[in-house]
Order: structure tokens, then sequence, then C-alpha cells
């Protein structure tokens, strides 16, 4: 992409972020929302996936993978320690905020019954795990089968090489499994997508080789889908790179492009429409662009590390989507310059949405730190045809103000929503 394209398109985003706001179709076709829980009591849940007959799969970051039938609630795989669970693997572990999170049900699963599940394990470990990123692979991707009373039969680590950040260090919210990324989903093509993050290293986002700030696109057996077309010498498991922690992905119903949601640093939460082989432009590697040397060699939150400042003031200093790249991903939307937990990620489908259908919910758990409002909710956003500029964003009715964790359209049309508060919700429209 030209640099000349890349400063229109960043043009078009803030004037578009003065522009969001309802239309009078979109007043006028505004669907009736409610929400009702349907499980509670639960610990972090973090993702859902479901099986052909409605079956609902879902994570709790520290316990494990359960699956709620129609006849309650079987827990198939837990984290180390978990009680309850007839399988528990000891290499799987929760810190911070790493641990089990994306869950993503097999396309084929009437007849292969295979689920895949991303989380942390300490069984490829290196030696210098506890302080050396560099023998610190600690993200998984695991592909499970189940007998048919939900049972894991066969578990298989089809990515092992995902980094894991060990230690604190002297950032905001840098303590261990910082920046895990870790969302999965099918795409309409068949093949499973996973997001990863930069694991608070300024190395990682632009690195040819770790696995960390990128989006993957792979086959079943963890291998790299043949149309992938990073730059040379990559990873051929890159799809795209240069992100910082993308938590939401979903593809377009209209022409099943891939778009991602992302947390800023402070500044810029953004929904992207990903590109192949293209840079999300986060690069906070100090001693370059004009900084300088940072803690632990991560920019990700300079200058003033705890201290609030203007987000255009930080924005500056550590763009979310850096136009020194020429192959940068503008962003289509960046919350009006605002970072509050931009996670995870949803295209509305189904004429139940009214005039919303084809549009992305996005959740939004609502971090006030450092001078930014806090905003809990869930946005739903128009955005343009060509991927690069949105018409407008509504906050949902849905009568909640909880932190969105998850989000993901069940079979059924409605839209199923995880909260940090121990709840999932349903959510539905009627016009």
């Amino acid at each position: 992409m030209l640099k000349k394209s890349k400063l229109l398109s960043a043009a078009v985003v803030a004037t578009a972020a003065f522009m969001a706001s309802p239309s009078h179709a979109d007043t006028m076709g505004t669907p009736k929302i409610s929400a009702m829980s349907i499980l509670n009591g639960l610990e972090n849940p973090w993702d859902m996936a479901f099986a052909p007959n409605g079956d609902m799969f879902f994570t709790e970051k520290c316990k494990g993978l359960s699956v709620k039938t129609g006849s309650g609630v079987v827990n198939v795989l837990g984290m180390k320690g978990s009680k309850g669970y007839g399988t528990t693997n000891g290499d799987l572990f929760c810190s911070g905020q790493a641990g089990m999170m994306g869950v993503a049900v097999d396309p084929n699963f009437k007849k292969n019954r295979r689920v895949y599940v991303a989380s942390t394990s300490d069984k490829y470990h290196g030696s210098g795990c506890k302080t050396n990123f560099e023998k610190c692979d600690g993200n998984i991707v695991m592909r499970l089968t189940l007998d048919k009373n939900n049972k894991v039969t066969d578990r298989t680590d089809i990515v092992k090489d995902i980094q894991y950040k060990p230690f604190e260090s002297d950032h905001p919210f840098g303590g261990p499994g910082a920046h895990n990324g870790n969302r999965l989903r099918f795409g309409p093509e068949g093949y499973l997508w996973a997001t990863t993050g930069d694991r608070h290293r300024g190395v990682v986002p632009q690195s040819p080789k770790l696995l960390g700030g990128n989006v993957l696109r792979i086959d079943t057996d963890g291998k790299a889908h043949p149309g992938n077309k990073p730059p040379r010498g990559f990873d051929k498991r890159m799809y795209t790179y240069g992100h910082r922690n993308v938590q939401g992905i979903d593809f377009r119903p209209s022409d099943g492009r891939a778009f991602t949601a992302e947390h800023g640093p402070w500044q810029n939460d953004e929904i992207t429409a990903l590109v192949n082989g293209g840079n999300g432009g986060w690069d906070p590697r100090p001693n370059v662009a004009g900084r300088g040397d940072c803690p632990d060699k991560y920019c990700g939150y300079m200058p003033n590390q705890k201290e609030g400042m203007l987000p255009a003031a930080r924005a500056s200093f550590m763009p979310m989507s850096d136009e020194r790249f020429d192959d940068l991903m503008p962003p289509a939307w960046n919350n009006n310059g605002l970072s509050q937990g931009t996670g995870s990620a949803a295209f509305l489908k189904g004429s139940n949405w009214g005039y919303w259908e084809g549009r992305m919910a996005v959740g939004i758990m609502g971090i006030g730190f450092g001078g930014t409002p806090s905003g809990m909710r869930i946005d739903v956003v128009d955005i343009a045809k060509d991927g690069q500029s949105i018409k407008s964003v509504i906050h949902m009715p849905t009568g909640l103000t909880k932190r969105f964790r998850g989000l993901r359209l069940g079979p059924d049309g409605a839209l199923y929503a995880a909260v940090d508060e121990g709840e999932i919700y349903k959510i539905t429209a009627r016009k």
C-alpha cells in the first residue's frame, strides 16, 4: 500500500471518528434487544463456540473447557489443579492475563468431533523460561477429539511455539501472561485463524519468526495455509503481523473478509480489515522512530508510564498504526482515539437484527485508566464496503454494564456474550 493511500485512509478514519453517529435509518430500524443470563457463577469466562446441535463449548480462563448441553454442563478439560473435571491436564496453567482462552469447533464436528483450544502450557518451556523470553514458548493451540459423552479421547498440540510472558515488568498491566491474544475462529474457507499478542516484548510484533503480534491462518494440523503471503523470510503461518493484542476476529458475511478488534496502548483501540501479508503497524521497539530506550525494552506505554496524558500526545509518540510501514493496514475505526479494552467481535447475521444485519458487534471492557473514560458496552459498527472507514457506531441497548470479554453469534441468530463478572448472556433481537 502506497504511503499516499495510507495518509488518505488515515484522514478518512479520523473523519469517520467524528461522523460516527446513528443515521435516521439506524434509528428507525433499530431492533428490540433483550438480554438473559444463561450461565452464572463462572470464573472469568473467556470464549464460546457452538456444535451443530446447539451445544455451547465455553472456556473459563483459570478453570478449563466445558460444554453446555441440553441436559446441563459437562466439564471437558481442566487446567492444572482444577476441581470437578474428569480430565485435568497438568501442563496447562493460568497466570495473569493468560490461561485457557479461545475455542473453536471443527466445521466437520459431526464426523470428527474435534474442538480446538488456545491455552498456556509449560510443556514446551525451555530451561530459561522464568527469566528469558527466548526460552519461553508457553502458548499452544490444542486439537481435542471428544467422544459422544464429551470426554477427551485424544489431544494433539498443533501449534507449540507461541511465546508467553513469564515475569512481571515495569509497565501497567505488565504481569506474567500479558498481551496473550489467543482468539480462535474458523474462516469461511475452513481454515483455522488464531490471534496472538505481543507479550510485552518490543521486538515481537515486527519479528519474522516469533509468533507474537500475529494473526495465523493454519490447517487443522497446524500447518500454514498455502495461500498465506507474509513477507519473504517470515513464518509461513502468519497471515498478518505487527499487531499489539488482537482479541477479536470475525468474517464479514457479505464477502468473507477477516476483520480484527484490538486493544490499544491507552489510545486507539482498532478495528482493521486484514490484508494477506499486511502489517498492523505496531512497533514498540526502543531506539527506533525517534524514541529512546524504554523500561524492559518495550515502549508500548511511554512516555509517562503510569500518569495520565492526552491520547493524542501518546499516539504521536507510540502510534498503534505507524505510517512508516509501506505495508500498513490502516484501521477502519479507532474508537474515537480511546483505549477502552475493545476485545471481542462478531458480525450480526439474520433478519432479526434489522438494519444491523451485517454490522460488527464489538465488546468493550471499559478500562478507565490514565484519564481514559470507562465504557462497558457493546458497540454496533457499520463498516464501509471497502473496509477503510465506518459509517456509524451505535451502543447496543442491552441494559448491561459489564466487562464484555467474548462475543459469539450462535446458530440460533442470538448474540452470546461472556463477561468478566462470571456470566454468559444470550442477547436476542427482533425487528
